[in-house]
């Protein structure tokens, strides 16, 4: 998704989807450490961002600050995904970047995470079941694609529209 969207598409996450987890960790090489590991079952998530950087807020109450000193990569959405299996548990589904999120060959997710890199620190945003994206420009045409948020609603009607944007219903 496009860096330049990335608090667009937060708050229109959070004001149309319903987070489940709030996960926040030091990366790796940093010491890996966990900072927020918060359901959310109940309770709203929501964020202020302004020019000294970006708090997390759960039920009102800062849980996570981020300076934005570092903040080289954008926002970007993962969908979990499980193939059913003849055991009836399933396996996950893990696919490379650049697969078409509406492809009818892959299975519901049953599960979206919007994922990021702040001053050092990952933060994933779990969602249960798919968070709508469409198409939003080509990062490398023709196999490259920026995708933004899209409402939650018919999944067809999105995927028409999708098609549409990309031309390729023309």
């Amino acid at each position: 998704m496009p860096k330049k969207l990335d608090f667009k598409n937060l708050r229109f996450c959070l004001d149309n989807y319903t987070p489940d987890f709030l996960y926040i960790r030091l990366v790796g090489s940093k010491g890996g450490d966990i900072k927020v590991n918060e359901d959310l079952i109940d309770k709203k998530l929501d964020f202020r961002k302004n020019k000294s950087g970006l708090y997390m807020l759960v039920d009102s109450k800062e849980v996570f600050y981020f300076p934005l000193k570092n903040y080289d990569k954008g926002f970007s959405l993962g969908y979990e995904r499980v193939q059913p299996t003849d055991d009836g548990i399933g396996r996950m589904i893990a696919l490379s970047q650049g697969i078409d999120p509406y492809d009818e060959n892959l299975p519901e997710p049953q599960k979206s995470i919007l994922r990021t890199v702040l001053d050092d620190h990952l933060m994933e945003i779990s969602f249960e079941g798919r968070i709508n994206l469409k198409f939003h420009s080509w990062w490398e045409k023709p196999y490259w694609k920026n995708w933004t948020i899209d409402k939650p609603g018919n999944i067809a009607e999105s995927i028409c529209k999708s098609q549409e944007e990309q031309g390729l219903n023309s």
